[in-house]
């Protein structure tokens, strides 16, 4: 068999779309469609938008988020989660984005959002949980309609720089049965380290819940050693940084640290967001990125979006940059797929069938398809 008759030759764009994919590491404040950003604005009276044209507006955020500061990029949400201060408005920004998820060939997605920035109009934190958790039910059931399946929990955010982590914590641990599948601190992760919040994480553990910590994005190693062996985190958002403890020589033998060999051995999960760091100044280049080396070395890396509208990015536009970076395959994508449905705080029994009925069959077919090409020119 000739290589490119191989099934695991380097799938095209479309096939890329078409594949099914697992999102673990998803803000829902920053995947808004801006011409939802537009409308919400005008119905709610918020008057503050750089741009009232969705067009010019969606150019604004990627720019904005291009500084390559964190801080920089993380200014941009005063517009999104100045619009969604409703009922109405997060409904619906939830509906859309189960919606957006699924036309992009998701099939779970684990989507957060900090219910504390949401209480400007007078809702309670329960009424936002609510309002979110009917939006992504409403968004399934129109993306069922549409010939497509998804699957969405959310994860409930503590903002680090804030003292509600506890409070939150407690909210998610309420509505641990009602869609809500986890917990998590976001923010500057300078000056704002995750023991801060050990009351928070504490009682998640006594509740035997599922938590995910920001940490090794803008902040290194010291921070995704606190999240783990201090506060004990399932997961780490991001964790690019872990790299900084792996040594590559010139003849290419690699030497793990301590820190990054315990993640490795003990399969902590990485939601790797190429694009997002990117911008950030994670990573210099998607060639640069450490997912390339941490897929080599087999450690449980995970692909994700961040900020879908900072990013300009979606899974599939991930994959493709991916693809195009190191030549990977369907098998490639497949690993990446399995190793966040693994991941997902979802229960064991579940995680299972979405891999086993769903993801391996989904890359299966794809690639068979090389086997009913069309052979004739």
């Amino acid at each position: 068999m000739m290589a490119s008759e191989s099934p695991n030759t380097v799938p095209t764009r479309e096939q890329i779309h078409r594949a099914p994919k697992v999102l673990l590491h998803d803000h829902l404040d920053g995947g808004l469609r801006p011409a939802t950003i537009v409308e919400l604005a005008r119905e709610t009276g918020y008057d503050a938008l750089p741009e009232t044209d969705a067009d010019r507006l969606e150019v604004w955020f990627r720019e904005s988020a291009d500084s390559g500061s964190l801080e920089r990029y993380l200014e941009t949400f005063s517009h999104t989660v100045g619009v969604m201060q409703t009922r109405e408005a997060l409904f619906r920004v939830a509906a859309e984005c189960a919606e957006d998820l699924a036309a992009d060939g998701v099939v779970y997605a684990e989507v957060r959002y900090a219910p504390e920035q949401h209480l400007l109009r007078g809702l309670t934190l329960e009424q936002v949980v609510e309002a979110v958790d009917e939006g992504f039910r409403e968004g399934e059931r129109r993306a069922r309609a549409a010939g497509r399946r998804i699957r969405v929990g959310a994860l409930l955010t503590a903002m680090r720089h804030a003292a509600r982590a506890l409070e939150i914590a407690e909210l998610a641990n309420r509505y641990r049965d009602l869609g809500v599948v986890g917990f998590d601190i976001a923010g500057a992760e300078a000056g704002h380290p995750p023991t801060r919040h050990l009351d928070a994480f504490e009682y998640l553990k006594r509740e035997n819940n599922h938590f995910t910590i920001h940490a090794g994005e803008a902040f290194g190693l010291p921070s995704i050693w606190q999240a783990l062996q201090w506060c004990g985190a399932d997961r780490l958002g991001h964790g690019v940084r872990i790299i900084d403890d792996i040594q590559v020589a010139e003849d290419g033998t690699v030497k793990l640290g301590r820190l990054a060999s315990y993640v490795r051995d003990k399969r902590i999960p990485l939601e790797l967001c190429p694009t997002s760091n990117l911008q950030t100044g994670a990573a210099p280049s998607y060639a640069e990125h450490p997912i390339g080396l941490l897929r080599k070395l087999h450690f449980r890396a995970t692909v994700n979006t961040d900020n879908r509208l900072m990013s300009g990015t979606s899974m599939s536009h991930e994959f493709e940059q991916l693809v195009r970076t190191f030549d990977y395959t369907l098998d490639d994508m497949q690993w990446f797929t399995v190793n966040a449905m693994k991941s997902a705080f979802i229960p064991f029994d579940e995680r299972l069938a979405m891999i086993n009925d769903v993801v391996k069959p989904g890359y299966a077919a794809l690639k068979s398809e090389w086997l009913f090409r069309e052979t004739s020119r």
